[in-house]
């Protein structure tokens, strides 16, 4: 019995050792706490174990770094293929949307050209029409615009840009009507030279940035840029407004006359809107009949062919 007890004595002294350590720890942690709290004496050794555990750390941070690299670096053909085709589209839209403004930026500039052109009409009404149509016969210099006679259209009303003249309405229906050019073949206008007052003819030539003044003598007073305008006379095209510069200028002594050549101001290749005069011109639906014409002057032709 007595060897027995010997050997169960020592029950609870480990848990009486531990408790003894445990408590030993506690008091030397809240010394250490208080010492580097109030006089951080241990500063030095904290930034010493920081930097000794460095490597470990960034050995633990690599397998998730590794992770997202490959995560990265190896992104699926798929998805990236997705992603520049989104993005290819949305260039082309944005492009568009810039062709877009570009045009309506050129529109602008026209629409004010022509609204700061009216400032020329004296006491006359205008209305701006746009081209619907163009007739392609080289021979055939007239337009289809979108305005008829249920707009105060009538045949024989004069056109014009921001520059000058263009044509002539030959032909109008209720809501379209049909234009010659000042350059086709079978148009002639009464004009004469700004500078001196000097009447003539402008007649069309079949070429857009061409027309030509017959019958003037060859001493007359005519000169390379010189602008010719409207004269009046006709009672068609109201006085005063541009119509072609002198561009050249050939005198042949065995002829009476000399050759005139000049180019419209209009824009009649480019020109999108035009303006339409209303007043001024003879109405035949109340018996108006215009002045008498010089011959072969403001010939009108038959409309064009609609495209």
């Amino acid at each position: 019995m007595a060897h027995l007890s010997s050997e169960h004595k020592p029950l609870f002294a480990p848990e009486t050792a531990a408790s003894i350590r445990l408590f030993i720890c506690a008091v030397l942690s809240v010394a250490l706490m208080t010492v580097d709290h109030r006089q951080h004496h241990l500063e030095a050794l904290r930034n010493v174990l920081a930097t000794s555990i460095y490597p470990l750390q960034m050995l633990a941070q690599l397998p998730y770094a590794a992770v997202d690299w490959a995560t990265e670096t190896f992104e699926s053909r798929a998805a990236l293929l997705a992603e520049n085709t989104r993005l290819r589209e949305r260039q082309l839209f944005i492009n568009a949307q810039l062709q877009k403004l570009t045009a309506l930026e050129a529109e602008n500039r026209r629409l004010r050209g022509l609204l700061e052109s009216t400032v020329n009409v004296a006491a006359e009404r205008v209305l701006i029409a746009e081209l619907i149509a163009v007739d392609f016969d080289p021979y055939r210099h007239q337009i289809l615009i979108n305005r008829g006679s249920q707009n105060g259209a009538r045949v024989g009303q004069p056109l014009i840009d921001e520059h000058g003249i263009v044509g002539q309405l030959s032909h109008v229906n209720l809501t379209t009507s049909s234009a010659v050019l000042i350059t086709d073949l079978s148009h002639a206008l009464p004009v004469q030279i700004n500078r001196n007052g000097i009447r003539s003819l402008a007649v069309g030539t079949g070429r857009f940035h061409e027309l030509e003044l017959p019958n003037i003598p060859n001493n007359g007073d005519i000169r390379v840029g010189d602008l010719i305008i409207t004269s009046g006379l006709g009672g068609r095209f109201p006085r005063g407004y541009p119509v072609a510069r002198v561009t050249r200028v050939e005198f042949d002594p065995s002829r009476p006359f000399a050759k005139v050549f000049a180019q419209p101001t209009a824009a009649l290749d480019r020109v999108r809107e035009v303006l339409l005069i209303l007043d001024d011109i003879p109405d035949p639906s109340r018996g108006e009949k215009p002045a008498p014409l010089p011959e072969k002057s403001e010939r009108v032709a038959a409309p064009p062919a609609k495209r």
